[in-house]
This record gives structure tokens, C-alpha cells and sequence, in this order.
């Protein structure tokens, strides 16, 4: 994919080339960190309920050690009752207190989780249709699902495991030196063994999940092709089903051992940090022992620090986890981060103007289009303010090679030439799907770059080829042009493109799903449809590519005489592959290897005995 950034009138500054091998970076934690900025009222709160759950959390083992010491050996019943309902009601506090707290840092995960796919989603469909053209959808929706999912046990952790285990660390460590610091120095000493392998453990596991999420993209994207219906008809039809399900199983199985083998590095790593509990209570018990035999210390203290050094070891090693946890999840951040930062193609310059009550003049002038990247600008009253965008285009390279033509209002232009000369580009840069390489286009004098997108895209009906439909009702399909619409507005829609007494015909009507990209429909009905949707949206500009290309002799003959009601006052340019659209024609535009090498009307181009006269007799003849 060519991600070239070209300047604008009147742009402040020059963004470079970018694409998505140069975006991928090493995201570091203070942008993660940022994701939490718009939370900080509910964090502030998640800090005080963990101080008040860390607090509560010293008690039961005060307790026990007066329970020991004092309440037994001296049969003080009373206190001894009063100890063992503390022991009980202190822990049901502080669950209580964990509960809300955790209610809260999952509310704010939650939400980081919801912003992240909308900002995803946003920017992805800020792209151009370059970007889609080159990507696979598969790889598309696993950045916005299971990308984000992957990371949501980091960000649900992230705060809470943080901020909580980082007080009980801090508050029994002082505890711990308050009792005996001889013995909390001699604890102290298994901590910074236990950083020792963080920093490998972390880098490795990092870059096995960025292996595991790419394969497990490649998964996505191939099941999206083999059970789409286009994908599963074009298998069954092939007869693939076994060679479809070895490639699935290979690539199935490849996500299965990158997942054991991250899953088996942390298992060992956890082990390493879960032995450091049993050595540093054997080491207490030895000198507490030794301590308690001399007379200087008490069972009960003992038995209390054995206990805090529980609650010291427990959070320490689930800092070094999330620590672990959380940079291996940088990788996938990347691959979040990386798509959120892709910057647009094509976007509103900073002095684009609306397109108010356009007449529908559109103008080529010596434009140039190739997909290979290379100089993207304008040439024009205002001076060459090109930007170097990447490598420049050579002249194969080109699709379109200096196209010049002016379409008026109230005007069809008709577009013919064999297959691969161009004909489909030059329709999609009117509708500024991309944007020419070299020259200029303009609507009713206006450069297109200094039309805002929206306004242009409003004035503009584009009937393509293949005829998409989404999964949902025949209304919903047809409001998608106009979501006001009413039910009459549509309903007159649908009798100018001949496909209202089908619909009507239909158990459901206007409510009827049409199933998957619409297949539950013929190719001539979901390519009325599409037209009725055009007519529907009423635009100043009409594009068709191919329109009728799906359509047995009856159907177009009623469409055509739609579209011809529809072409009225409309400037029409349309891909013509059928002899009736042709002669309807005002112009005739023959482009060949990508430049308009014949131009006129049907009759005097067939006197020319050219290009045209050629394809005439190929193509056209015998109808």
C-alpha cells in the first residue's frame, strides 16, 4: 500500500510517507499510562479504597500475635473473643472494600477497552480505499478485536495490581522493620534475586505474543475468505473443502505451540518467583527459631511476621508478573497504536470549502495515476506546491497517463476501452477514492482537494460493478443512501429502478433480509436495488461502472429507461460495456493503455475506423 501524505493549499506543514512497515515502533508505558488520563477522578478513588484494603489487611496478623501472647497465656477470654471476631470481621471488610474496588478498576478497563476499538474504528474509516485494497479484512478485524482483547487483562491489572500490591509492599515493609529489622533485612535479601530474569523473561515473551497475534490475524483473515459466501461457494464449486482445512489445520496448529510455548515461559517464571515464598519463611523460622529458643523473641512474633512476609512476597512477586505481563503486551499495543496512527490519504486541507448547489462540471486536466506511490500535488494558479511523497512514478508505472476531458451538465459521458486501460480509476477519482498522481481535477472550477470530502461525496451516486448489499433488510439497505428517507420516497425509488412490485412480492417486503453481501438475491435484483439507491440519494454527479452488466435484456431495458429519467440535469459518466448505453452517450471517451486515444459520438467515431470502430465490431456488432 502507498501511504503518500501530499500538501494542500494553504497546509501549515508537510506530513512525510509513512506506512505501516515505517509505523511499527516500540510503544513505550507512558503512552499506555496516557490511555488512563480520562479517568483519573475514578482512579483517585481506586487509589483510596486500595490504601483503605492495604491498611485493613496489617490487622489479622497484629491479631494473631495477641492471641499468642497475651489473650492464651494469660486466659483473657474476653480479649480472646474480641481477637477471633476481628479475625473474622476485618477480612470481610476488606473484601467488601475488594469488591467495589475491583467493580471500579474494571469499569475503568472497560471503558480504555471501548475507547481504544472506537478510536480503531475511527481512524480506520478515515482511510482510502487504498488502504482496504491492500489489506486483508481478516488482519483488519483482528486489530479492532481480538488485539484489543489480548491487552484487556493488562489494562484491567494494570491500576489495580499497581497501585494495591505497591501499598501492601510499602506498608508491610515498614511493619516488617518495626517488628525486627535484623529479621526484615534478612527477608529483604531474596527480593533482588527474584529481578533477575524479568528483563529476559519480558523481551522474549514480548516478541513471541507479537508472532502469536500476527499468525492469529492470518487465521482471521482466512476464515473471513473461506466462509464468506463468495469464498465458500467458489470452494464447494472447486471441490477445496480438504485443501482449504489442511491450510487451516497448519496454521491452527502453528497458533497453538506459539501459545503453549509463551504460556510455558511464564508458567517457569512464575514457579522461579513462587519458590521465593517457602525459602524466605524457612529462613524466618530458622533465626526466629534460634531467636525464640535464646529468649529474645515470642512465638506470636514470629508467627505475625511469618504472615507479613506473606503479604510482602505475594504483591512483590505479582509486581515482577505484571511487569512481565505488561511488556509483553507492549507488542500488541503496537500493533493497536500502529493502525491508530495511520494517517488518511486524503483529508479536508485546512481551507476546503463546501460544495453549495454544485451544477456538476467536471474537468481532467492532464491527469496522471499510478498505485506505486511518487509526487502527489497540484499544478495550477497557485504554483507547483508538490510535495515529495516517496519515489517517483515511472511511466509503466502509470495507470493514467495524462488525461484531459471536460463532462458539462445535463451531459453523459460514456467511457469504452478493453479491459485494464483505466476505465474504473478514472471514475473513482471524481469521487476522490484516490487522488491523482500529477494534474488536476475540478468540479464546477473547484480543485477537488479544496472541496471538503463530505460535501463532495454528498453531490456524488456511484453504482458499481458488483452491487454490495449488507445483511440486513431491504430497507435498511436503501436508507443507507438517505437515513431520512421515507417509506414513499423509497418506495418511488425502487418503481424508477423497476424492482418495486419484486419487492412487494416478497413475504416480507421492504423488511425481507437479503442475507450475506446480499445473495439471497439474483444479480440483476441486487443490482436494482443499488440503482434504486442511487436514485434515492438524488446526486448532482451520477458514476456508473458497468451498472448493467448483470442485468438479462429485460431488466436493462427497464432500468435503462430509469436511468435515463435519472440522467436528467445530472452529469453522467458511466463505463459502458452495453451498445444502448453507448448510443445514449453525448461523448465517448476510448482510453487505451491508460490515455483517452479517441473522443466524440457513436456515428463519427465509427467513421474513423479506429480504436472505437474496433471494439464496435468486437464487442458491440452483433447486438
Amino acid at each position: 500500500m502507498r501511504h503518500a501524505w501530499r500538501g494542500v493549499e494553504g497546509s501549515e506543514r508537510a506530513i512525510p510517507k509513512k506506512t505501516l512497515k515505517d509505523s511499527v515502533q516500540e510503544v513505550s508505558l507512558r503512552r499506555v499510562w496516557k490511555l488512563f488520563r480520562e479517568y483519573r477522578a475514578l482512579l483517585g478513588f481506586i487509589i483510596l479504597l486500595a490504601l483503605a484494603g492495604a491498611v485493613i489487611g496489617l490487622g489479622p496478623p497484629l491479631v494473631m500475635k495477641v492471641i499468642i501472647d497475651d489473650a492464651i497465656p494469660a486466659g483473657d477470654r474476653k480479649q480472646l473473643i474480641v481477637m477471633a471476631a476481628l479475625l473474622i470481621g476485618l477480612p470481610v471488610f476488606s473484601g467488601v472494600i475488594g469488591v467495589w474496588q475491583n467493580y471500579m478498576n474494571f469499569k475503568v478497563a472497560q471503558g480504555i477497552m471501548r475507547d481504544l476499538r472506537q478510536g480503531l474504528f475511527s481512524n480506520l474509516q478515515r482511510q482510502s480505499i487504498g488502504f482496504f485494497t491492500n489489506s486483508r479484512s481478516g488482519e483488519v478485524i483482528q486489530r479492532v478485536t481480538e488485539d484489543v482483547q489480548a491487552v484487556q487483562g493488562v489494562v484491567t491489572n494494570l491500576v489495580v495490581n499497581t497501585i494495591t500490591q505497591s501499598v501492601v509492599v510499602v506498608t508491610t515493609t515498614v511493619i516488617l522493620f518495626v517488628l525486627d529489622w535484623r529479621l526484615a533485612l534478612l527477608s529483604m535479601i531474596i527480593l533482588p534475586i527474584s529481578m533477575i530474569p524479568v528483563r529476559k523473561v519480558s523481551r522474549l515473551r514480548k516478541k513471541m505474543r507479537q508472532e502469536t497475534q500476527k499468525v492469529r490475524a492470518q487465521m482471521a483473515s482466512q476464515l473471513g475468505e473461506v466462509f464468506g459466501i463468495s469464498g465458500a461457494l467458489l470452494t464447494r464449486i472447486y471441490g477445496r473443502e480438504q485443501s482449504q482445512a489442511a491450510q487451516f489445520q497448519a496454521t491452527n496448529k502453528q497458533v497453538m505451540d506459539m501459545e503453549l510455548k509463551v504460556n510455558l515461559m511464564g508458567r517457569w517464571f512464575m514457579m522461579f518467583v513462587g519458590v521465593l515464598g517457602p525459602i524466605g519463611t524457612a529462613i524466618i523460622y530458622l533465626y526466629g527459631g534460634f531467636a525464640v529458643i535464646q529468649g529474645t523473641m515470642t512465638v506470636g512474633a514470629i508467627v505475625a511476621f511469618a504472615a507479613y512476609l506473606g503479604r510482602l512476597y505475594q504483591p512483590f512477586g505479582t509486581l515482577l508478573n505484571l511487569h512481565v505481563e505488561v511488556v509483553t503486551a507492549l507488542g500488541v499495543f503496537g500493533r493497536i497504536f500502529e493502525y491508530m496512527d495511520m494517517l488518511p490519504e486524503m483529508e479536508d486541507g485546512p481551507h476546503a470549502k463546501a460544495l453549495d448547489a454544485p451544477a456538476g462540471r467536471v474537468t481532467f486536466q492532464n491527469v496522471k495515476f499510478g498505485y506505486a506511490g511518487g509526487k502527489q500535488g497540484r499544478d495550477g494558479d497557485h504554483g507547483d506546491d508538490r510535495l515529495e511523497a516517496g519515489s517517483k512514478v515511472q511511466e509503466d508505472e502509470l495507470v493514467l497517463k495524462g488525461i484531459t476531458f471536460e463532462a458539462k451538465p445535463n451531459e453523459v459521458v460514456a467511457i469504452v476501452g478493453p479491459s485494464g486501460a483505466g476505465k474504473s480509476t478514472l471514475i473513482s477519482l471524481i469521487a476522490r477514492l484516490y487522488d491523482p498522481t500529477e494534474g488536476c481535477i475540478e468540479v464546477d472550477d473547484m480543485d477537488l482537494r479544496d472541496v471538503k470530502l463530505a460535501e463532495l461525496r454528498r453531490h456524488i451516486g456511484y453504482v458499481t460493478q458488483e452491487s454490495f448489499l449488507f445483511h440486513a433488510t431491504l430497507r435498511e439497505n436503501l436508507r443507507f443512501a438517505r437515513e431520512d428517507a421515507t417509506q414513499e420516497e423509497i418506495e418511488e425509488a425502487c418503481r424508477k429502478a423497476y424492482i418495486h412490485e419484486f419487492i412487494q412480492s416478497l413475504p416480507d417486503g421492504y423488511d425481507t433480509m437479503v442475507g450475506e453481501r446480499g445473495h439471497r438475491l439474483s444479480g440483476g435484483e441486487r443490482q436494482r436495488i443499488s440503482i434504486a439507491r442511487a436514485i434515492l440519494k438524488n446526486p448532482t454527479i451520477l458514476l456508473l461502472d458497468e451498472a448493467t452488466s448483470h442485468l438479462d435484456s429485460e431488466s436493462e431495458r427497464y432500468v435503462q429507461e430509469a436511468l435515463q429519467e435519472l440522467m436528467k440535469g445530472r452529469t453522467t459518466l458511466v463505463i459502458a460495456h452495453r451498445l444502448s448505453t453507448i448510443l445514449a452517450a453525448d461523448q465517448i471517451l476510448v482510453v487505451q493503455d491508460g490515455r483517452v486515444v479517441e473522443r466524440g459520438r457513436h456515428q463519427d467515431l465509427l467513421t474513423q475506423h479506429g480504436v472505437y470502430a474496433m471494439l464496435y465490431e468486437t464487442q458491440f456488432a452483433k447486438v
